[in-house]
């Protein structure tokens, strides 16, 4: 019997930049099916800016109907206003996904890079070289900050694995 596949949205949240990356699992084959950045005017008030941000996510959640999301935790900051502001968008992403009644799980950056890399502190040309090999995708198409969201999708995806072969879930 064929295992299901599983949709997996990852998320890298930012108030300029927010990427996203659409991965489908089944078994141990990984396909990015999607990916790319959600690029709010930055001349355009936060209020709107944050509005782009959720109107986009949600428009790719009904699009690809994610079983999970994975979201970037915040990574505080010294400075207190980028902190929140970014804590805002992470937001962005959290409703979104509460308003499609899709399970939100949080990753720290260093999570995300020890699953794809095997290195907490890797690169981010680290990450992408692995993220060429392991999805077989041109990285020179993959921005930045969408290669993280993969990363997300990739780290909640080996939870998943981990978690169905010590048989608390099934048929992931």
């Amino acid at each position: 019997m064929q295992k299901k596949s599983t949709i997996i949205l990852g998320v890298d949240p930012g108030t300029r930049i927010t990427g996203y990356g659409i991965l489908r699992v089944q078994g141990n084959l990984h396909e990015a099916l999607d990916f790319g950045c959600i690029r709010p005017p930055y001349n355009l008030e936060l209020s709107k800016r944050y509005f782009i941000i959720f109107d986009s996510l949600e428009k790719i959640i009904q699009k690809y109907k994610p079983d999970y999301i994975a979201v970037e935790t915040q990574f505080v900051q010294k400075n207190i206003q980028s902190a929140m502001k970014l804590g805002m968008a992470r937001g962005c992403a959290i409703i979104a996904a509460e308003k499609n009644n899709v399970p939100i799980y949080e990753y720290a950056p260093r999570a995300a890079k020890l699953a794809v890399v095997g290195k907490g502190s890797a690169s981010k040309q680290q990450v992408q070289s692995m993220l060429k090999m392991l999805l077989n995708v041109k990285l020179d198409k993959i921005p930045e900050d969408a290669a993280d969201a993969l990363a997300l999708a990739i780290c909640h995806a080996n939870k998943l694995n981990f978690l169905e072969k010590i048989g608390t879930i099934k048929h992931v």
